[in-house]
């Protein structure tokens, strides 16, 4: 049974299921990084325990798993966060003109670094927006133009965002380009060309930056709801309510044959479909953090969501680009070429062995205020 008020203490602190949910979307996204699931998905292949460790990993297509749902999350939990940063500061008397220009600058930088990582990943200068960061530039600017706005409006902006997305795709058929949902023969496929003069291998366009806008949108909504005077059940329960109604929504969408779900082209199925387990997913966060106080170790995940993007940034770069391999070769690799463990199971101790290591840096870092936010 949820406490009607025991959740309604936000006024003089933040609001920490929020920050723990955006810290395990992190921590999943530095497993990605130092490889984890990847060795793991080598080290057995076979059903069932292949089966699951598929779900770490994006569908190439036409589905849906766990994995396409992170990065939805980090869309709407920064929708989220905007919001209760934004009402703060309203309660200070900084109003929404004053911190626009924040917002501006804040964005500058999301896009810089993306752009930036691509780089890095190449390994030379290059001209790539697939990055979410470039994408979360663009969708926290169009949230917080509305973030005053109604919860009806902001409904309507996130659904017409969708609706955008789905005319230009179904009505703008380039010689090439003229299959809405076929991977690398669709409109976004054909936006890259003119943006960048290129396509990207995996399926991925530029213009999900439109439809995900609804993510960070909705989760401006979710912020607006978390802080308002509604009772801890009434929150969840609309949080509850709409993610079902989400679901229904994009499955439906799905089911019926009317539009795939496809997350590389995020599709407006695939926008209702995720959110809603998004939603769903914030509810039990809430619920168990918030409301039920099982606070004891949520300041690790806490720490993490408060310093994201510096996490996700270190991660990517110093940690991908040198410190992965660097600890491979004498992790994995020398109990492989000594002691004759399999190169799969050797593979599997490089892995976690970075991530500790990786996460034993950051919080050294953090100790020492050396984190920046972003």
């Amino acid at each position: 049974m949820v406490k009607a008020n025991s959740a309604d203490q936000l006024a003089s602190g933040r609001l920490v299921s929020l920050d723990v949910m955006r810290g395990l979307i992190m921590i999943l996204l530095c497993g990605e990084s130092c490889a984890v699931y990847e060795s793991i998905r080598h080290l057995n292949e076979t059903e069932p325990a292949g089966g699951l460790i598929m779900q770490f990993f994006h569908h190439p297509w036409h589905g849906l798993r766990f994995w396409d749902l992170v990065q939805p999350a980090f869309m709407f939990m920064a929708g989220a966060a905007m919001y209760i940063s934004y009402s703060r500061k309203l309660a200070k008397g900084s109003g929404w003109g004053n911190n626009l220009k924040h917002i501006l600058i804040r964005s500058l930088k999301l896009f810089i670094c993306g752009v930036a990582l691509h780089c890095v990943y190449a390994g030379k200068p290059v001209w790539e927006l697939w990055n979410v960061l470039t994408q979360l530039a663009f969708t926290t600017i169009v949230a917080y133009l509305i973030i005053d706005r109604s919860y009806a409006f902001q409904i309507a902006i996130g659904v017409g965002l969708l609706v955008i997305t789905e005319v230009l795709y179904r009505t703008i058929l380039v010689p090439g380009f003229d299959q809405p949902f076929v991977e690398g023969h669709n409109f976004g496929s054909y936006t890259d060309t003119l943006l960048m003069g290129k396509i990207n291998s995996d399926g991925w366009v530029t213009i999900n930056c439109i439809p995900t806008a609804a993510h960070t949108i909705w989760g401006v909504l979710a912020g607006r709801l978390l802080v308002s005077g509604k009772t801890s059940a009434q929150k969840i329960s609309t949080l509850v309510i709409a993610g079902i109604i989400a679901l229904i929504i994009g499955f439906g969408l799905d089911w019926t044959g009317i539009t795939p779900i496809i997350k590389r082209i995020s599709t407006s199925s695939f926008a209702f479909a995720s959110v809603g387990w998004v939603l769903l997913m914030l509810a039990a966060v809430y619920w168990f953090v918030d409301v039920k106080q099982n606070k004891r170790y949520a300041w690790i995940a806490t720490v993490v969501g408060m310093n994201a993007i510096f996490i996700y940034l270190f991660f990517e770069t110093v940690g991908a680009q040198w410190v992965n391999h660097t600890v491979s070769i004498f992790s994995g690799q020398m109990l492989n070429l000594f002691l004759g463990v399999p190169a799969q199971v050797a593979a599997v101790v490089s892995a976690l062995t970075t991530l500790v290591l990786e996460w034993g840096l950051c919080y050294w870092l953090y100790k020492r205020s050396i984190f920046f936010k972003l």
